[in-house]
């Protein structure tokens, strides 16, 4: 009788172990990951591969970063299985550039480079994520007190300083100038840095500015600069303004880090919406203001879901302005949106 009972404990003990097995073993081939261990350096908040885990971003130090640094410091990528490496740009153009050239992986940008060299033909781009639209008071045409600049109308012929041309800074500066009847022919556009341009008012280097934020806020504390006009006006009301795009060649090689990345940004650009204090220490150390400035400033209108009917307002403005010479659609250079 022990031994029938010995016998029998040994079965049931060897059932129990084969059924163990084959549950880890159907665990193992639902997860697609290994029994022995997992590497999830490259796993997302989905349990799906990343292509890359490790990519860089190129932007420029403005209030359109804030869901981005929010992503970057608060975790999000990193929920995502993405390890993010920020690269500065001087402008819109130089960081498209970026991401043509491969230095980047993905690209914050005025909207307006990304749709003029897709009309050139000179790169192949994919829109991956909105950035941000106008708000009032969140971009505008500023000059200081001994400027000979008073009013929009003064504008005409007159030196303004801009980031680079056939960005957002020149063609909105042109918007508002036709808006208001001013003749922007004879314009002088100097290009100087975002961070330069207090400095190049103040000595008189040039006679107005198109600024965002930060910029507008702190050139009015150190030389006293003052809106011409807000760039929220008119045709540009609630533009488009900033989004990030990448060359289409690594949109198609990297579907899974690109759902990661943009999921990230969602989720950071809905928690910067309802709570500005979490954008505001994120301005202070990366934009390199101080706090009361970041309390101060107006920020721009944060998405991060791409709607080709909002956005197939830049290249029918570029149309209108003549940077482009036929029609442009944006829903084709958008990339798929993650859902969730």
């Amino acid at each position: 009788m022990l031994g029938n009972a010995m016998s029998s404990g040994r079965v049931r003990t060897r059932r129990a172990a084969l059924g163990l097995a084959l549950t880890v073993a159907a665990a193992t081939a639902l997860t697609g990951c290994s029994a022995l261990g997992s590497d999830d350096s490259n796993a997302s908040s989905n349990g799906g591969g990343l292509e890359k885990s490790k990519i860089k971003v190129s932007i420029m130090p403005t209030t359109d970063l804030g869901p981005f640094w929010l992503a970057q410091d608060g975790g999000y990528f990193k929920a995502e299985g993405l390890e993010v490496e920020q690269i500065v740009a001087k402008s819109g153009q130089e960081s498209m550039q970026k991401a043509i050239s491969g230095e980047a992986d993905i690209a914050l940008s005025t909207y307006t480079p990304f749709f003029v060299a897709k009309s050139k033909g000179a790169a192949d781009v994919t829109l991956v994520a909105d950035g941000t639209s106008v708000n009032a008071k969140s971009n505008a045409i500023v000059t200081v007190p001994n400027s000979s600049v008073k009013t929009v109308n003064d504008l005409k012929d007159k030196r303004i300083a801009i980031t680079a041309m056939n960005t957002a800074s020149d063609i909105l500066t042109k918007s508002v100038m036709k808006d208001h009847g001013v003749d922007f022919s004879g314009v002088k556009w100097t290009l100087i840095p975002l961070p330069n341009m207090a400095a190049a008012l103040k000595d008189n280097q040039v006679d107005a500015a198109y600024m965002p934020e930060p910029m507008l806020t702190q050139a009015a504390k150190t030389v006293g600069a003052t809106p011409v006009i807000d760039i929220n006006t008119g045709a540009s009301q609630d533009f488009p303004l900033t989004g990030y795009g990448s060359a289409t060649k690594w949109v198609q090689a990297n579907p899974k880090t690109l759902a990661a990345f943009q999921r990230a940004m969602k989720k950071a650009t809905s928690d910067a919406i309802n709570d500005r204090s979490k954008v505001e220490p994120l301005l202070v150390k990366y934009a390199k203001i101080d706090e009361d400035t970041a309390k101060l400033l107006t920020l721009p209108g944060y998405g991060s879901v791409l709607d080709a009917r909002r956005l197939q307002r830049v290249p029918d403005l570029l149309l209108q302005m003549g940077v482009i010479t036929s029609k442009v659609d944006a829903a084709p250079m958008i990339a798929p949106q993650a859902t969730n």
